[in-house]
Formats: structure tokens, sequence, C-alpha cells
């Protein structure tokens, strides 16, 4: 788990997590922060000699060519490690001289901070002033904080002339540096002033713009803020781990358990958008402002909320100057308060957005697979040429196209890319696969435990969309519990019959075939004794009642079965081991591209609903945020994505984006209902208010069904962080 995804990325990672370890211990941390006054730490010019301050510039500038996502994987193990020193600064300062237009300025100055010589600064806020004279510029004024500023050689200044705000690097010889009491003791600010310093043209940063030089702070920033996160998720979770409090450790009280998993979830979010800002800049991409202004958004938020989490989890102890985590909390503060205004940042968002200006999340593939692409191509050029739907349905489901990550004769084998390929070819076509809606979840147990029989007589329908498929899992006494179901299942000649209620249950009322678990061990342990079953629905004895919800209509539904006859060949796998059939529901083999948290209202609904309405500063910056919020998720998805293809297990951006997504619906849903205003007590059909207004009351189910949120925090904190799980009943 960290920005990087490759293996390069993760070496990387690994080596300055090594360097920090040896020469960055909490003593050194410690020294900084008790020190009087800022000096350069000792390990500097160990660091320099690393070559990780030229991480992101060109060789013939003492670089090593690489580029900013590069040195974001740096920063976000130096932030892990609250590194003291002009490490931050530095490469700042040296970025944004790389980014302009002076080659001669680059060529003066970017060897000298490569290598370590030369330290720097950059400056955000304003409050200079500059004139022209003759080819110099001639600079007054005060501008406060800067980071690092006391101990930079050299600092990049942002200065207000006739002309608009140019960007200048100035000697710190020619300026006033006053250290000023910091927040962050360790890293410190400085207020810089100027009186009447002559700047020459060689030292006048062109082509640069404010926007350009706030999204590289951004970007860099937000990813060491994502090394802060990582040291606050862990030290909390392992403290909430021994940590024993009326009995049992804390972790397993929900309260806190749930806590420490929405760190874990700001962490990666955090993660995801600092990672595709710096890569935006790297590719010099018309939208890398807007994936830097949700990295400013979501990182920096996501750094001072999980300080404040790991606080509350520490309890008394991490109250204590003692304790390191004030030092995270104040680094997260001092970044959130020097890259500005999150409000600000999110309406950048919203306007960007509102204006097409969003950044899509799209996966490239290498040239080298456009031969499969190819081939791929003439394939499903001759599927889209069969006119008749269902013969088409019926073509894709018989020649694997389906589930096309299954084996033959099922599906195509496809591995990974072959998947994508799959997906971006049959997206351009304008070929949809049949929509095997509950069946999906279905078919990965068929493949596996499924008879020959069996596949040959459900697997081939239900992939052809022919066979309409329900979930008979969930039970009024059980709900996400699905153990603790009570249908009873009675050994009877040549099979079974199954007496109990489910609940829930999704378009039972057209379904033609239900799948179903049924206990048939009722004196085996809570997870043996279950057994896996394909039941017909037009069975006598069953009887579909559907549940009118709260939005008027009637999706789900409850369904009686009294002493329903299924025969020994609808039994799928071994008898008493349906539980592990139930699990395999879901295949881990499949690679998606899918974004989004799926139905119900997301960026797209969010931006169609606002499209043309004036939005005032509150409105922008909500919008905004959710825009931020949206896109996160979508860039997890894409990370989940990146993993399976470089053969790296998906860590946590899976589980997190799922509870993401159907949050994140909710909220979008919610607010588009509220910003209708006196319009929202309405209900009309097929006008505006009326889909929101469905949309809004719909969005209830999202954090309920497939597992509740907070059943799914209980699974993020206990499988991902490892917290204590909950006691059984009775223990």
């Amino acid at each position: 788990m960290a920005i990087g995804l490759t293996e390069e990325h993760e070496a990387l990672a690994e080596s300055v997590r090594g360097f920090a370890e040896r020469n960055i211990p909490a003593t050194v941390v410690r020294s900084a922060l008790e020190a009087d006054e800022e000096t350069r730490p000792p390990f500097w010019s160990a660091l320099a000699e690393q070559g990780l301050l030229g991480l992101h510039l060109e060789e013939e500038h003492g670089g090593q060519g690489f580029g900013l996502l590069e040195l974001a994987v740096v920063l976000e193990e130096l932030g892990r490690a609250a590194a003291p020193g002009p490490f931050v600064p530095t490469v700042l300062a040296s970025a944004v001289v790389n980014a302009s237009s002076n080659a001669k300025a680059r060529g003066e100055l970017l060897p000298a901070l490569a290598d370590g010589s030369t330290t720097g600064a950059l400056a955000l806020a304003d409050g200079l002033t500059g004139r022209r004279d003759g080819d110099a510029l001639i600079v007054n004024g005060a501008v406060e904080p800067v980071l690092g500023a006391t101990l930079a050689d050299v600092i990049v200044l942002p200065v207000a002339t006739e002309g608009g705000q140019e960007w200048v690097a100035v000697d710190a010889a020619d300026l006033t540096v006053t250290p000023v009491v910091s927040l962050d003791k360790v890293r410190r600010v400085a207020k810089v002033e100027a009186a009447d310093v002559s700047v020459a043209a060689d030292r006048v940063l062109d082509g640069l713009t404010a926007g350009q030089v706030r999204d590289l702070a951004a970007a860099l920033l937000g990813a060491e803020v994502a090394g802060l996160s990582g040291w606050l998720v862990t030290t909390a979770s392992e403290y909430a781990k021994v940590r024993e409090q009326f009995g049992r450790p804390i972790g397993q009280f929900q309260g806190v358990k749930h806590k420490a998993a929405r760190m874990l979830i700001q962490l990666e979010q955090s993660r995801a958008a600092a990672w595709d800002a710096a890569r935006a800049l790297d590719d010099g991409a018309e939208d890398a402002g807007f994936a830097a202004a949700v990295a400013a958004v979501i990182s920096a938020d996501a750094g001072v909320q999980t300080a404040r989490d790991a606080i509350q989890i520490l309890g008394g102890i991490g109250f204590t100057w003692e304790h390191d985590a004030h030092v995270y909390l104040r680094r997260a503060l001092t970044v959130r308060a020097l890259l500005g205004s999150s409000k600000g940042w999110a309406a950048k968002v919203a306007e960007l957005a509102l204006k097409g200006g969003r950044r899509e999340v799209e996966l490239e593939l290498d040239d080298d697979t456009q031969p499969l692409r190819e081939r791929i191509r003439a394939e499903i050029a001759e599927l889209a040429a069969i006119e008749d739907k269902g013969e088409r349905n019926h073509a894709m489901g018989d020649r694997g196209w389906t589930v096309p990550h299954f084996p033959e004769p099922w599906g195509r084998g496809a591995g990974p890319v072959e998947q994508i390929l799959i997906q971006q070819e049959l997206r351009a076509a304008k070929v949809k696969a049949p929509n095997l809606v509950i069946g999906a979840w279905l078919v990965p147990s068929l493949v596996r435990y499924g008879s020959e029989e069996q596949k040959e007589r459900f697997l081939r329908p239900t992939l052809r969309g022919e066979m309409v498929w329900c979930q008979l899992f969930s039970e009024p006494g059980a709900g996400s519990d699905l153990a603790s179901l009570s249908m009873k299942a009675e050994r009877v000649e040549g099979g079974w019959k199954l007496t109990g209620q489910k609940i829930w249950t999704s378009v039972a009322q057209f379904a033609q075939w239900g799948f179903c678990i049924a206990r048939t061990n009722p004196d085996a342990a809570k997870h043996d004794g279950i057994t896996y079953f394909l039941v017909d629905m037009k069975s006598q004895g069953v009887d579909v009642r559907p549940l009118k919800e709260l939005t008027g209509e009637a999706i789900f539904n409850e369904v009686f079965l009294d002493s329903v006859f299924v025969p020994d060949d609808c039994v799928v796998g071994e008898v008493d081991k349906g539980w592990q059939v139930a699990r395999n529901t879901l295949s881990n083999e499949r690679v998606s591209l899918s974004t989004g948290g799926g139905m119900g209202m997301g960026v797209p609904e969010l931006l169609e609903f606002f499209k043309g309405k004036e939005l005032d500063a509150v409105g922008a910056a909500e919008v905004g945020k959710l825009v931020a919020q949206g896109q996160s998720i979508d860039l997890l998805g894409l990370r989940t994505t990146l993993k399976q293809l470089n053969g790296v297990e998906p860590g946590a951006e899976a589980s997190v984006r799922k509870l993401l997504g159907v949050q994140f619906n909710q909220d979008v849903a919610d607010y588009c209902w509220a910003a209708q205003g006196e319009a929202a007590a309405t209900e009309v059909p097929m006008a505006q208010s009326g889909i929101v207004a469905r949309a809004m009351l719909f969005s209830r189910a999202m954090t309920i069904y497939g597992g509740t949120t907070e059943v799914q925090l209980n699974i993020i904190g206990e499988r991902l962080l490892g917290l204590p799980r909950d006691p059984e009943p009775g223990k």
C-alpha cells in the first residue's frame, strides 16, 4: 500500500524507507523539535548523495531523469518519517524552476539544487511587488510564511507587477529572512522581506503562472501528506491492538475499529489523488490542473483528519509532548495552511468540471498489445454485425464474450490485459454483453463447483442472458450474517425439502431460478452444515411476495419456501459444504475497468444537474468537494486494475472503493435533492424534482444491501488493519 504501483516504484520506496530507518530515527526528529533554531539535519549530506534531490530533473542538469511521480514516491516515505530539513522546500523550488522557460536559470540553478550544495524554498503567499528598471525587476515587500526559508540559499518568490504575477529566484543573501514561531517545529517557516532587491533577467522564471506553481505544490505536498497519514494509520491501529480497556483491546470496540477503518479509507484516497496529480503533471496533460486541485482537496484534508483521529485513538498518550503524534498533526496542519483554503481548491474543481475539464480516468495499454487488440476488434465487429439482439446474445454467450475471464468453453480464458482490451473494444463498438443481473453472482460458483451436467444445463442459458436468477441468501433474522441462517433442508427420497423464509431478494418476482443456501446439519458449527441449492422458482411451495419499498416501488421481495422439493442434481458442491460455494460468488480473477459506485447518481449526474446553474461560493465548494470525492473513487478503481495488470495483489483500494462508492452515490443524491430548494417537496413523475427525489429515496438502500456500511467498516478494520475481531456471542 503506497503511492507507487510498479515494481520499480516499490523498490525505490523500499530503498528510501531503509534510508529513513537508518538515518532519520525518532531521536533525530526529536532533536529538531527541541532545537532553539532550525539547522540542516545530520543526514543531509547522505541524503544528497542518494541522488533523490534531482530525481525529477533532467540528467543535463545533474538530475536522474525521472519525473514527479518518482519524486512523489520518495516524498511519501520521507513524510512517513516526518523528516526534518530542507528536502521538501528544495524540491519544490527546483520543480518550479524546472517548469519555467528560462533556460539560463535552469542551467545555473538546477545542478546545485540537485546535488544538495544549494538548498531552496518556495513562497506561495502574496506580498511582494515589482517594477521594471531596464532588464531588471526591482522587488519590494514581505511575504510569510515561507516553508524552509531559514535554511534556503535560493528562494522562489511570486511578485506582482504591472504585467501580472511573475516568479523570480532570489539568493537568500539578498533578502531578509526572519524565523517566526512555527506550528511545525520540526520543519519551520519564516518571513521573507525584500527592500529594492534587483533581480536580473536570468533569474526571472518566465512561462509560469500562479496556477502551475500551486499545482506543483499540491501534488508534491499531497504525496508527503500521504506518508504522514500512513504513519498515523499504522501507529493508531497497532496501538488499538494492544491497549486494553474493560478487559479487551480497544481495537475490538466498533467505535475505535470504524474510526481506524475510515483513517485507512482517507489514506488510500490521499495516495490515489497525489499519484494522479504527479503523473498528470509529468505528462503535461491539459487536465493536470484538475488533478492537482483534487489532490489539494483530498490529500491535505486527509492528513489533518487522520492526525486528529489518530490522537483520539491513542487517547491520553497521544496528547502528550513525548508521543510523536503531535509532530504529524502539526505538519499536516501546516501543509493544509500553506496550500490555502480547501474550499477554494474545491471551487476550482467544480469550475473545471462544469466546463468540461474533468480528467478522465482511463487506462492506457502498451503498443505491444496492438496485434491482440486488432484481433479482438475484428471478432467484435462480427458480433456487431448481428442485428437481432437475441441472436447476438446467443453468440456472445456461446463464444465466451459474456465472462471472458473464465476458462473455455464458458469464457475465453482471458488474462488481465485481454480482459481490458475486450472491455474497451466492446465499448467502442457499442456492443453490450448480455446482462446477467443477479446471475453474474452465480456464474463463478457454478464454474468452480458445479457438475458438468449443471454447467451445461444452467451456465449456457445464463451466459446467453436467457435465464433470470435471484439470490436466496438473506433471512429476517440473519441479514449480513449469512452463517446464522435458519432455513431448513430436510433429506427426502431423491433430494431435499426446503422450508423457511428469505428476504430482500431482488427481482424474485421475475426470476426463473434462485440459488439458495440452507442448513442441512443443524448440529454442525456455525459455518458448517450449510448446503448450496438451485431452486426452480415455479416449484410448488414457493411464494414470492413483493416488498413495497419507501420509493413506492417493489424491487425487493420476501420469499417463503414451504417444503419445496429440490432434487439432488440441483445441489452445487458437497452437502454441508455450501458456505465455501457461497463465498465464491464473487470471482477474484476478473479485472474491471468500471468506475463510480454503481447504481445511482454519480459525478456525471451531479454535473448534469448543475449544468448551466449559477453557484455561489458555498455551493461551488460543496459541488467541487463531491466531484473530488468521486474522482478519487474512480482513481482507486484504476489503481486496483493497474495492480492486477502488474501482477500485484490488490491492497486496500478494492475494499475501500466498494464502501466509498455506495456512500458517494448516496451523498450526491442527497445533495442534488436538497439543492432544489422548495421544489424538493414535490415528487412529480418525469419532472426533474421527481427523478432526484426517487434517486435520493432509493439511495438509502445503497449502504445496506450487499453488506451494510458498518459491516464493511468492520471488514476493513479486521482484515486490512488486523484489528481484533468482535467477540463471539456469550464469550
